[in-house]
């Protein structure tokens, strides 16, 4: 069988080695780190807090992770990774068992209440107190009628947009201004237009894609109007711990390669222009030749564009774009807190949303299945809360203990300020109307992500792994995974796929993408991976006819539709929700 060698082991590239050896490839990963694996996704080992015990660390990571209900790609594989839980006993679908979901999300605001929303679809008497009392006016958000009419008004003219609309005029408009955010107040930007693309993709309303965001948040809706869905969804424990390292176990006893400390540097042509070898620097530092029948490059965007050069470059018009798509990229890094008292602002995801920082956080030892923390560091420590900083480059922050200090950028802070910045900005977002749900005192240590790197105090350097932004258009500059290099392809979240965002989702449907086009390059008769398109319901079906005629007619979006579709949707609507209420009773989805 062929042998194909994958550069990068993060989660295309194990996603991209896990599809290739169960269909019976010869396959070797490359990877840059020393010791981990799962690139972005991984946890570490805090350095020097086994302090009571030598192989009990505090557990670090890039960023927290979560699995919204509409993942399809990565859960399935996940399904395929064999788990031993410590008592001996297995997984009956593996390390997907490992996930647990949440039920809250809360929204945190500068010197107001915090906002409780229903994560799921109501399934217990809590969950509809819950949903009744936000229905009734339980919540004061501070938007105005007209900003909440005009919120809806606009999402459903996305549920009922057709495709075509979406990829050839929303993918020219930005979140921000299809949601008017200037029009409307604070509490309508913060809540509504940069809640999602702040916090949850790293990326700026005022420039982010209107179709990706449309897209996201559409999946997230559905998904809570979806009784059999979980709409958010968390590991039971640590990353590497209860996903990473058996899935890395499992690729090794399969028969897989992994060639850890080895970093891609560039790849060498052969005269009928299809790769020769991979040059690839060892871990003493000596390069050297890497040679396979396919190469899956699984490298981030700024890293792929200085590995591809300019002979390949010439042979694939793509690539040239690459270096305009690594432009748009952003930070989304984390910093754990690590608490003497197991604080639980929400049993779900908190979107401080009225932060500078654009600050998301999780209190994760909740959902830590068997989890003990008491012989790590120095025994004190009882909660972990984990922090991603989404803005790094643009928000200034003004320290409200000294309301005349310089503003400033996360970016340009050393570490120990981004830490006493981020407590400050957390403290303020949930600590009002006299509680005082976090304090000094039981901060017991703290750990920021290593991938970032200060050069001359201030400035960072190239090592921070960020992530990419779906930027207007950036849609266009995007590569497939197949390449005009007939033994070259493509796999990260950079390229084209359904998902279209930069996620563990969007590399492993990636890597899928990548391992389909090596099975028809091949030859081989192995079966192809399977791969899901977003999923949105038949019942507006319809409507989004409507607008395709309307559309390819040259008319723009209307929300008034003819008397008969009307009553159509009128009488189609109980009866398709009838049958989704049977389909979820009977088949559990």
């Amino acid at each position: 069988m062929a042998k194909v060698i994958i550069i990068g082991g993060g989660v295309a590239g194990m996603s991209a080695a896990h599809e290739l050896i169960e269909r019976g490839f010869e396959v070797e990963v490359y990877e840059k780190k020393k010791v981990y694996v799962g690139g972005k996704a991984r946890s570490i080992n805090v350095k020097d807090t086994n302090i009571l015990n030598v192989d009990k660390y505090l557990p670090g990571e890039h960023g927290f992770r979560f699995f919204p209900g509409f993942y399809k790609h990565v859960t399935d594989t996940m399904k395929r990774i064999p788990f031993k839980n410590i008592d001996g006993t297995s997984n009956k679908n593996g390390v997907f068992d490992n996930l647990t979901h949440t039920t809250e999300i809360a929204l945190t605001r500068y010197d107001m209440p915090t906002i409780k929303i229903l994560a799921n679809f109501p399934k217990s008497l809590k969950d509809f107190e819950l949903l009744i009392h936000d229905m009734f006016g339980g919540v004061q958000t501070g938007l105005t009628h007209e900003e909440k009419s005009f919120f809806v008004k606009r999402v459903w003219q996305l549920m009922i947009s057709c495709e075509e609309r979406k990829n050839q005029e929303y993918e020219k408009i930005s979140w921000w201004k299809f949601l008017e955010a200037d029009r409307f107040s604070d509490a309508y930007r913060h809540l509504l237009v940069q809640g999602l693309t702040r916090t949850l993709v790293a990326a700026r309303a005022e420039i982010a894609s209107m179709k990706t965001g449309s897209s996201i948040t559409l999946q997230l809706m559905y998904s809570a109007l979806n009784p059999g869905v979980n709409v958010d969804r968390v590991l039971n424990g640590p990353t590497n711990d209860k996903w990473l390292n058996p899935w890395y176990d499992y690729l090794t006893h399969k028969g897989v390669k992994y060639h850890k400390a080895h970093e891609g540097i560039g790849f060498e042509l052969k005269a009928d222009n299809s790769i020769d070898y991979a040059r690839v620097k060892n871990q003493n530092g000596e390069e050297i030749k890497v040679q396979g029948d396919y190469y899956i490059l699984c490298a981030p965007v700024e890293r792929a564009v200085e590995m591809i050069d300019e002979k390949m470059n010439k042979l694939d018009d793509q690539f040239q774009f690459l270096g305009k798509l690594a432009e748009s990229t952003a930070w989304m890094n984390g910093i754990q807190f690590y608490l003497n008292e197991d604080v639980q602002i929400a049993h779900g995801h908190v979107c401080h949303s009225y932060t500078e920082w654009a600050i998301t956080s999780i209190s994760q030892v909740q959902f830590w299945k068997d989890y003990d923390l008491s012989q790590r560091y120095n025994g004190k420590v009882k909660g972990i809360l984990s922090v991603d900083i989404s803005d790094w480059l643009f928000t200034t922050y003004t320290s409200i203990q000294n309301p005349h200090s310089k503003p400033v950028l996360a970016e340009d802070c050393e570490p120990e300020e981004v830490k006493n910045l981020v407590w400050e900005q957390l403290k303020r977002s949930v600590n009002v109307n006299g509680q005082e749900i976090l304090k000094d005192d039981m901060l017991e240590f703290w750990y920021l992500d290593r991938d970032i790197h200060w050069v001359d105090h201030l400035h960072h350097d190239a090592e921070k792994e960020p992530l990419l932004v779906n930027s207007v258009n950036s849609w266009s500059l995007r590569p497939t995974t197949y390449t005009a290099i007939p033994n070259f392809f493509l796999a990260s979240d950079y390229v084209r796929t359904n998902t279209d965002l930069a996620t563990m989702e969007g590399a492993n449907e990636a890597a899928r993408r990548a391992v389909n086009d090596i099975i028809f390059t091949s030859g081989s008769d192995a079966k192809l991976c399977e791969i899901w398109p977003l999923s949105e319901p038949s019942l507006f079906n319809m409507l989004k006819r409507h607008d395709k005629k309307r559309f390819e007619s040259g008319l723009p979006f209307s929300h008034k539709i003819p008397w008969w579709l009307e009553l159509f949707m009128f009488v189609y609507t109980p009866i398709w929700m009838v049958g989704q209420f049977i389909k979820v009773k009977i088949f559990g989805k």
